[in-house]
């Protein structure tokens, strides 16, 4: 039996410790969060102890893996106490909030041997599968420029919540949903992030709700120019809006959130693919950690894609700050 206890035991932590009780020869057997309320709840509904910090649980149980859907800047001390236990984590994103903390956890699981997963289920999403195999194909040519936005009423209900507050959220919406958005962009086009300016509005809240990056990424020693716009005080409910457009020297692929279109000069090929419910991705990106820690399959959320999220999230609010065009680390 694969024994998995879950820190951080809000809606998504409980809905991923029920999705992992659910597969065959996976146990929750823990969880931990410092609400006393969540545990109680948690504690009803599994039927397992439950425990204040990540300390009191390593000592009480054993595990083989823990997934971590806490507060973004208590995840590196958190995975890196489960890692130095022996334990595979699947880490909710953002992985962390600081590169060097990034660094040092796929540090530490690799010289272990251990899976660290960071959870970006866009990995699973056929619509991004589809983007990313077109790419691949060479249909649109050498791509060598990249559009993308997201937008979704975010602040509104993150102001007075911990994701409104720096000190557990590490950041706004570029750390949070904007997160995604940033990993879809790199992971789709193969490129990592190598320079980037940015502007950065927090509109009289604590935390950044209007991002504005221009990013230059390489792909294998080619050149691609970027611009992301992440805004939280946008439209959307509860799912953000988005758009993804990648422009090559044959053509061009757009994704508008809902449908995908393939213009070669002058014809256009579209294509509108069902929208994947989130408990299924969250589920298939699960399994696929599960296997990965078992040595059965692939780890398609390795912490490395993650890594680059970061160093590009903290790029940004480097040069915010700064107003200078600041060199994207971690590679």
């Amino acid at each position: 039996m694969f024994r998995v206890a879950g820190i951080g035991l809000g809606n998504l932590g409980v809905m991923e410790c029920r999705l992992l009780d659910e597969m065959d020869g996976v146990s929750i057997v823990a969880g931990v969060d410092p609400d006393e309320e969540a545990r109680e709840r948690f504690a009803d509904e599994f039927g397992v102890p439950t425990y204040e910090s990540v300390g009191e649980l390593i000592e009480a149980e054993f595990l083989d893996a823990v997934t971590i859907a806490s507060p973004h800047t208590k995840h590196f001390d958190q995975a890196l106490a489960a890692l130095d236990a022996g334990l595979h984590v699947h880490l909710e994103k953002p992985m962390v909030t600081d590169l060097g903390g990034a660094q040092t956890l796929i540090d530490r699981a690799d010289d272990a041997g251990l899976t660290l997963a960071v959870g970006y289920q866009r990995h699973f999403d056929p619509r991004f599968h589809e983007l990313r195999r077109i790419v691949d194909t060479g249909r649109i040519g050498d791509p060598h420029m990249v559009v993308c936005h997201l937008e979704q009423e975010w602040i509104q209900w993150t102001k007075d919540e911990w994701r409104g507050d720096p000190a557990l959220s590490g950041g706004g919406q570029l750390y949070d949903s904007g997160s995604h958005l940033l990993d879809a962009m790199l992971w789709v086009t193969r490129s990592k992030p190598v320079t980037v300016a940015a502007a950065v509005d927090h509109r009289g809240y604590d935390v950044d709700v209007n991002s504005a990056l221009a990013v230059v990424l390489d792909r294998d020693g080619d050149r691609l120019t970027a611009s992301v716009a992440v805004s939280g005080d946008g439209s959307s409910i509860p799912d953000p809006g988005e758009s993804l457009r990648i422009i090559g020297t044959d053509g061009m692929v757009v994704f508008d959130g809902k449908t995908i279109e393939v213009r070669e000069g002058d014809v256009t090929y579209r294509a509108t693919p069902p929208v994947p419910d989130f408990e299924r991705l969250t589920e298939k990106k699960l399994r696929n950690f599960v296997d990965a820690a078992r040595d059965e399959a692939e780890l398609a959320i390795p912490a490395e894609d993650a890594l680059r999220v970061t160093a590009l999230t903290e790029a940004a609010y480097e040069s915010a700050t700064t107003g200078r065009r600041v060199n994207v680390g971690g590679d």
